[in-house]
């Protein structure tokens, strides 16, 4: 695939804090990304760079081979929502889907339509007077109906209910199926995007501590239960990332891909394994600072 973004030795400074620190990533055409991280990791920084909503203090960003700054060829196939979007105080949904169909070329109004029966925006009500959930679904609209090349959802979902939460997933998946494109998808919710997204970029603390497929991220760590001594004979020497303990049992979490001979080892010495989620994973890695995680030992 072709790289639609590239990023190299990105930095992002506010007076003494770099929001951004030496950020360097590639982002091929025509994928689901999920860029995830903790609060104030950098994530919005980020996308707010690459659609020029904010700028660099050093290194070089590419979108479509060119800097999107002033760049109307390059921000026309962008789509950026976001959760603090501002709107004029007199606006309408129905004005803002206008001004969005006027600035998209790709831009679907039967699509539009259908999202909002199903998301049940009342369109005739002032934007400043919808709800956190409503205002929520017409960043959802415009992202969706824009079919824009590159959408970037920075915490699409905040004031959706569960059900709303869905036929944002649904239709997602659908329309992308339907009109590929790249999509970047910023979200706390990980383990209900996770089967949306096929490859996966973690921030933390301004840096890419993480970036491949998500079926690889999902084999780079798995749980061992068992006897607290055995389970502590066969982690040592590996990268720990959790450990619980309760009584005599043990549950540690290791960093690597086990070997078919190393599942056998843990099998023979009378242990178990348990997967480890994409959320359980992320969270255990942006626990802790650094390159290297810490060590994190919980009794319960």
């Amino acid at each position: 695939m072709t790289a639609v973004i590239e990023v190299h030795n990105l930095t992002k400074r506010y007076k003494d804090k770099r929001a951004l620190d030496d950020v360097s990533l590639s982002i091929e055409g025509g994928a689901i990304y999920g860029l995830l991280g903790r609060n104030g990791a950098g994530k919005t920084t980020l996308m707010s760079i690459l659609t020029a909503q904010n700028f660099e203090t050093s290194g070089s960003v590419r979108v479509f081979g060119e800097h999107p700054y002033e760049n109307a060829q390059v921000l026309s196939r962008i789509c950026f929502v976001r959760e603090s979007q501002k709107y004029p105080d007199d606006a309408h949904p129905v004005h803002a889907f206008k001004a969005a169909s006027l600035f998209f070329p790709n831009w679907d109004q039967r699509l539009a339509d259908e999202l909002v029966e199903e998301f049940q925006l009342p369109t005739k009500q002032k934007i400043k007077k919808l709800s956190r959930g409503q205002l929520s679904a017409v960043g959802v609209i415009i992202g969706l109906a824009s079919r824009a090349e590159i959408t970037f959802f920075d915490e699409p979902y905040l004031g959706l209910d569960a059900v709303a939460r869905q036929i944002f997933y649904d239709r997602l998946v659908q329309d992308y199926a339907e009109h590929p494109r790249t999509v970047i998808l910023s979200s706390h919710l990980i383990d209900e995007v996770s089967n949306l997204i096929e490859k996966v970029i973690v921030i933390d603390n301004g840096r890419i501590i993480l970036d491949d497929d998500t079926d690889a991220v999902r084999d780079r760590a798995v749980t061992v239960v068992g006897e607290a001594a055995r389970v502590e004979e066969w982690v040592g020497g590996r990268e720990v990332l959790h450990r619980e303990t309760l009584g005599r049992v043990a549950s540690v979490t290791v960093l690597g891909v086990l070997s078919p001979a190393e599942r056998a080892e843990v099998a023979a010495s009378g242990l178990e394994l348990a997967p480890v989620s994409l959320q359980q994973l992320i969270v255990r890695l942006t626990q802790n600072t650094g390159a290297k995680p810490a060590l994190k030992e919980e009794v319960v």
